[in-house]
This record gives C-alpha cells, sequence and structure tokens, in this order.
C-alpha cells in the first residue's frame, strides 16, 4: 500500500521547526550575537541596580530598590526583543532570504512563525539567565511558585506579542541601517514606564502615559505576582495591572499580525 501523505498541516509544523532551526543555528555560527543578546540584561542589572540603585526610590519607602527593579528589567528586557526581530528581518529581506524562502515549495505562513518560535526560545534563555542573576544579587521571588510562573508566562506573552510588531517593522523599513532608527521608539516605551520608578513618582502629566504603558502593564503586574514592592497604584490600569498584562499584548497581536502577513504577502508585487 502507498504511503499517504502528510496533510498541509503537517507540513506546516514541520516547515515552521526548520526555519525555526535554521534562524538558531545562527547563534552558534556567530556567538557574538547570542553574547549581546544574553550579556546585555546582564549588564543593564549591575548598571540600574547597584550604579543608581541608591539614589532611586521605592513606591511607599519599603523594601529594596533592587527587588523594585528586577521585574522591571524583566520587561524591558522583552520590550527591548521586538529590535531584534526588527533587524533580523530586514537583513533577511535586504539579503534576498525571505524571497528564497518564498520561492520554495513550503507552507507561506513558516517564514513569521519560525522567526516568531525562534525569538520565543531566545527569550526564555534570556529569561532564565536574567532570573539567576537577580537571585545571584539576592532578588527572589516572594508570592510562591505559581504566582511566579504566572508572572514569567506574561513576561513571554508580551514578547510573544512584541514579535510581530517586530516582523512588520522589519517589513516596512528599507535596509538594516534604517532599522537601526528604531531604537528612538524603542527606549521612550521602556523609559515612560515603570520600568525604574512608579508612575506615582512621576510629573502629573507623564503619570498617566507611563500608567498606561503596555509596558508598565506587565512590569506591574510582575511584581504583584512576584510578591515584589512597588505593585499597585491608584490609577485603575494600576489597580488592575494582572488583566491588563493579558489585555495588552493581546491587543497588540491582534492588530500587529494581521499587518505583518499582509505585508509579508504584499512582498512580491
Amino acid at each position: 500500500m502507498a504511503p499517504v501523505p502528510h496533510g498541509r498541516a503537517y507540513w506546516a509544523v514541520a516547515d515552521t521547526l526548520n526555519v525555526t532551526r535554521r534562524y538558531l543555528t545562527h547563534f552558534r555560527r556567530q556567538p557574538i550575537n547570542i553574547a549581546w543578546q544574553l550579556g546585555f540584561p546582564i549588564i543593564s542589572v549591575l548598571l540600574y541596580g547597584f550604579v543608581f540603585g541608591e539614589a532611586m526610590k521605592v513606591p511607599g519607602g519599603e523594601g529594596d530598590y533592587k527587588d523594585f527593579l528586577m521585574p522591571g528589567m524583566f520587561v524591558m528586557t522583552m520590550a527591548f526583543g521586538f529590535m531584534n526581530t526588527a533587524m533580523g528581518v530586514v537583513t533577511d529581506a535586504s539579503k534576498g532570504v525571505i524571497d528564497r524562502f518564498r520561492s520554495m515549495p513550503m507552507a507561506p505562513s513558516a517564514v513569521s512563525a519560525g522567526r516568531g518560535l525562534s525569538d520565543l526560545v531566545v527569550a526564555c534563555a534570556e529569561l532564565t539567565i536574567l532570573a539567576l542573576t537577580a537571585v545571584a544579587i539576592g532578588w527572589r521571588p516572594d508570592n510562591g511558585v505559581l504566582n511566579a510562573v504566572a508572572a514569567f508566562a506574561l513576561l513571554l506573552l508580551l514578547r510573544f506579542s512584541l514579535i510581530w510588531v517586530g516582523v512588520w517593522l522589519g517589513l516596512v523599513v528599507p535596509s538594516p541601517e534604517a532599522a537601526g532608527g528604531l531604537y528612538a521608539v524603542a527606549f521612550p516605551l521602556t523609559m515612560i514606564s515603570s520600568v525604574f520608578v512608579a508612575p506615582s513618582l512621576m510629573p502629573d502629566w507623564l503619570a498617566p502615559i507611563a500608567a498606561w504603558n503596555p509596558v508598565s502593564s506587565t512590569g506591574t503586574a510582575a511584581r504583584e505576582l512576584f510578591g515584589n514592592p512597588g505593585a499597585g497604584g491608584s490609577s485603575w490600569v494600576e489597580q488592575n495591572a494582572v488583566l491588563m498584562g493579558v489585555v495588552w499584548p493581546l491587543v497588540v497581536t491582534a492588530v500587529f499580525l494581521p499587518l505583518a502577513v499582509r505585508r509579508f504577502k504584499r512582498l512580491s508585487r
């Protein structure tokens, strides 16, 4: 009896895994890239925790600033990840790699899905290294294992949503050089937030902007779930941070995933 050919779903998954393996292989062949991506969070923790830490305030004046900082550093690492996605996509597009993929008999979704899956794998490695660094300097999650797992899940959900922002931006910008200018978007996204300081300590006109930043919602939710100081706040969005830590990434995904898919389909036009 002749073997039954695999269905479309099987090949979509197989092609996605092959593309994922291709992206992850680049890290093995270019170790400087993974050294930068995994080393940057460690340097950031040491810089903000020990150099600036003594000058920073914890909301309410209670608790160690490092305990307040670490959930913010987790969030900042996930948020900055969309830059790596955008740079990877625009580099592949400029070198014709995406065009070669499109000319091959493979699932159209495999390129974007493989990019997203590989970035999530790297994000897990970043969180693992950052968490080990945090534990080494004295940070502890004080609200139980399940809540800690939920906090890390929210962090990865944020990273997942921003992957599609990165894919879309990588397909829109014309060159890797132009993509470098996206840091002008990334810095305000993370700095005008609760990553380093609570919105309540900011000027009155800036505090609402920081509080409603999706990065702030995930950061405040992570502090709440980890049991670290600085969770909560007076505004509605801060009081419902865990809810908004789920809602914001879903909204971002709902907006940018279709945009990325549409842009990818238009590349050959």
